[in-house]
């Protein structure tokens, strides 16, 4: 790759320049603008109106409704001084039409009368209100001579402020920052930009800040859909350099004759859903490329995840390597072994399973076999990142769960077998939107089908105060052989709070429901303490298993058929879909019970009502993102989810793809960004401030 400039384009210095420099700002003021993340002009012209206010000149305050904004022209009349302190200073004027006053608190009267003297035309636009059936206005907003009066603008932009900014203040700063934006070449597609009809991005600018009615105060406005455009493909075209990158990272071809796989179908009691013969496909057409695989997975709780992974894993083995799936913890990983290992043995293909607990001979002799090759399947924990831990041959590492392994995990798992091809599996739906925004670099298979037979969970909200109708319910369900998990509240940030509260609903429901009936499993337990719960539940000798949120993820018991939440208020949707998928598993009629208090806060309450209609995990995401927003849905600390000025990751979904796709086509054509709208886009990277994307121009 040819190398980027190493310091920022000169022609944007301007706009990187400090604050002071504009109409209005000194030292102490710029200050003031760090509460609104302005730190340089460029800052300041991408923060753009948040409203506005229409100042059409009017002849008389008759032809306004009131109350309301009016711009008039009037004749000073008398002023009438208060006759005590704290009392109004009035003055009174006349427009074409009518009469009505001038109010002022705390006024200098000295000051009133050089600025409003009596005989002289003024320009007057603020707020008239009738008050004991006089129309006033108090403090206008503006006051001009009538040849001074083009300076308000017939609409005028209303700005987001901070203490110690005015609107005055900002509107001056950005005027005089607006004459700093240069033309900086077209990094937008040229056919894209006339059938869009966007501005260039100094008109764009320019019409953002200077609103001519309300219309332009849109999203979808030309001018603000432009600058949004700008920062959706400077962040897509960082996203799609990593994934260049990734991608010039040397893979190994790994295809297979289908032989095992054929085997594993063969043994199924059900056909595979559409969704999952499709991320088979296009799993196995990754791993038959030379380049290294990076793709996510993405399925609903219950959508087949497990044999698409398995269908991945023996492509591998085929191939005549080894495959790994890593799953967040010993319970999980025991989990998918207890899955994997019935389909594997149709294969005739060894799975192990490795994890801290493996000690002396039997841990020795499990890597000795995986040495050898022996073992085609290993499934673990953090373990498989010790150094003594050799493949003979690694071609595919799966990790389940992308938000417990950081980057750095996946790399050093990458090394453990040259150029091994990476699948990351997630059983939470994320909305199309900050998929694109977060996992942009990955390719993206999708599971958006149920396989036949998974029968829908009835859910049901139920007040705290029927507490005990629901031990009795469960005291029934445990009578006749049914399972159930009563999750304990989710108590901000604090596992000890938790913990205290599941210990608590523990010895409650053993004392309704007798020694021995209850489990408890929860973060602060010993390792061995968790696992032997959960053996115990698995295995049928616990009926009830009060938790905290750690069997969120993956724990399958399909005996199983009641999910309680207690204080499900508490929780997010996509918590409470995952909490519910943990029933629904086997033969049985399934219920979830989400307990609350009442009274329900109106968020709480759609948020439940939605969980109540929907069985649909995307569905679910793509409400939870529109009643928390992007940055709490995926925490707003979690790096990859970037902060914009302009554009919504809510509302701009179409934009955001639409910039993936752009930015991808503008790569491939020109991975160097040497061409001339490539060399436009470099100078959008600077402005964006996207200095990962610069550094990868630059080591390319």
């Amino acid at each position: 790759m040819v190398d980027a400039p190493k310091t920022r384009p000169e022609i944007l210095f301007p706009l990187f320049a400090e604050l002071e420099g504009l109409d209005g700002i000194g030292p102490k003021t710029a200050k003031h603008y760090k509460g609104l993340n302005i730190e340089t002009p460029k800052d300041l012209l991408l923060t753009l109106p948040v409203g506005g206010v229409d100042r059409t000149r009017r002849a008389s305050i008759r032809e306004a409704d009131l109350p309301g904004i009016v711009t008039v022209e009037v004749e000073i009349g008398p002023h009438r001084k208060p006759a005590s302190r704290g009392r109004p200073y009035r003055i009174q004027v006349t427009d074409a039409a009518t009469s009505f006053e001038l109010v002022f608190f705390h006024a200098r009267g000295d000051y009133l009368a050089r600025t409003l003297p009596t005989g002289a035309r003024r320009v007057v636009s603020g707020r008239v209100e009738l008050f004991d059936g006089m129309a006033q206005m108090v403090h206008p907003d503006h006051i001009l001579p009538p040849d001074a009066a083009g300076e308000i603008p017939a609409y005028e932009p209303v700005y987001p402020l901070t203490a110690g900014v005015t609107q005055r203040g900002i509107a001056r700063a950005v005027a005089s920052a607006l004459p700093r934006a240069p033309y900086l070449g077209e990094w937008i597609d040229i056919d894209l930009l006339k059938q869009q009809n966007w501005p260039a991005w100094p008109a764009a600018l320019a019409q953002a800040h200077c609103p001519e009615g309300p219309e332009a105060l849109s999203p979808s406005h030309p001018a603000r859909e432009r600058l949004a455009y700008d920062e959706l493909l400077a962040h897509q075209l960082t996203l799609g350099l990593a994934r260049l990158k990734m991608r010039k990272a040397k893979g190994r071809v790994s295809t297979g004759d289908g032989a095992l796989r054929r085997r594993v179908l063969a043994s199924l009691p059900y056909r595979p859903t559409g969704a999952q013969e499709r991320a088979i496909a296009e799993i196995a057409d990754d791993m038959g490329q030379p380049v290294k695989m990076n793709r996510l997975l993405q399925g609903d709780v219950g959508s087949g995840k497990t044999l698409v992974a398995l269908m991945a894993l023996l492509v591998a083995v085929e191939a005549g390597g080894q495959g790994v799936l890593m799953a967040p913890t010993s319970i999980l990983a025991a989990q998918h072994v207890n899955g994997l290992a019935p389909l594997a043995r149709a294969a005739g293909v060894r799975i192990e399973i490795l994890t801290g607990r493996d000690k002396g001979a039997e841990r020795r002799a499990k890597l000795a076999a995986l040495k050898s090759g022996e073992i085609g399947i290993l499934v673990g924990t953090h373990a498989v990142f010790q150094d003594d831990v050799d493949f003979a041959d690694l071609r595919l590492a799966i990790v389940d769960e992308q938000h417990r392994f950081g980057v750095g995990q996946r790399v050093k798992l990458g090394q453990k077998g040259a150029a091994a091809d990476i699948l990351v599996m997630t059983a939470t739906p994320i909305p199309r939107t900050l998929s694109l925004a977060t996992y942009g670099d990955m390719d993206i298979s999708v599971l958006d089908e149920k396989p036949p037979g998974r029968k829908p969970i009835r859910t049901a909200l139920v007040n705290t105060a029927r507490m005990q109708e629901v031990v009795d319910h469960l005291r029934q369900a445990v009578a006749e052989g049914r399972q159930a998990y009563w999750v304990c509240p989710l108590v901000g940030e604090s596992e000890a709070v938790e913990m205290t509260a599941a210990e608590e609903r523990f010895k409650h429901l053993r004392a309704a429901l007798g020694e021995g009936v209850v489990g408890l499993v929860h973060g602060q337990l010993p390792p061995a303490e968790k696992d032997a719960a959960m053996a115990d539940f698995v295995a049928g000798r616990a009926r009830v298993l009060v938790a905290t949120t750690v069997i969120e993820v993956g724990v399958n018991v399909p005996n199983a058929t009641i999910m309680v939440i207690e204080q499900a208020e508490n929780f997010g949707l996509a918590q409470l879909h995952q909490l519910r998928g943990r029933v629904g598993r086997g033969e049985g009629a399934s219920t979830c019970l989400l307990l609350y208090r009442a009274p329900l806060g109106e968020t709480a309450a759609r948020r439940l009502q939605v969980l109540r209609e929907s069985e649909d995990g995307f569905r679910i995401a793509e409400e939870d993102l529109a009643i928390r927003g992007a940055g709490d849905l995926i925490g707003t600390a979690q790096s990859g989810l970037p902060r914009f000025r302009v554009a919504d990751l809510e509302g701009q979904t179409g934009l955001m793809h639409t910039a993936q796709t752009d930015a991808r086509a503008l790569l491939a054509r020109d991975p160097d960004l040497v061409s001339p709208r490539g060399q436009s886009a470099r100078v959008l990277l600077w402005l964006m401030e996207q200095d990962k994307a610069i550094k990868l121009i630059s080591v390319g």
